[in-house]
């Protein structure tokens, strides 16, 4: 699959996912230095914190029924970032983006080398925990 269907297709579960479960504050694709040929699926979103393991088996089983079992082997892990632990300037985020594609080359975020990303969502839903 080329580099842009992916992308495009995780845009779509995006849209379909916040409409069913809710909005998400940070929805993005990383392809870290160290893994060259597999994606990093970063969720922040408030109802992956009440359960991770089953907001990790909700997101496995959506990739599958929306994307396909196929591009399944493309990713590398699914990260949740606890929504109260997220701020965008940690994405060194400008504007916040909602439902687009801000793409990203030779970065770090969270510590992680990052080769190149996709932001599909990057906004802050509710305030930061002091």
């Amino acid at each position: 699959m080329t580099s842009k269907k992916l992308p495009a297709k995780f845009a779509k579960l995006e849209l379909d996912i916040g409409a069913e479960r809710g909005d998400f504050e940070l929805f993005a694709l990383f392809l870290r230095e160290d893994m060259p040929d597999r994606w990093d699926l970063l969720i922040s979103v408030p109802w992956a914190s009440e359960d991770k393991a089953a907001a990790l088996d909700y997101m496995v089983e959506k990739i599958k029924s929306d994307i396909g079992i196929d591009y399944l082997p493309q990713l590398s892990r699914i990260v949740f970032i606890d929504p109260s632990r997220f701020t965008l300037e940690e994405l060194d985020q400008d504007a916040p983006v909602e439902h687009g594609m801000v793409e990203i080359r030779d970065t770090n975020i969270f510590g992680q080398d990052i080769k190149r990303g996709f932001i599909i969502t990057c906004k802050q839903l509710s305030p930061v925990a002091a």
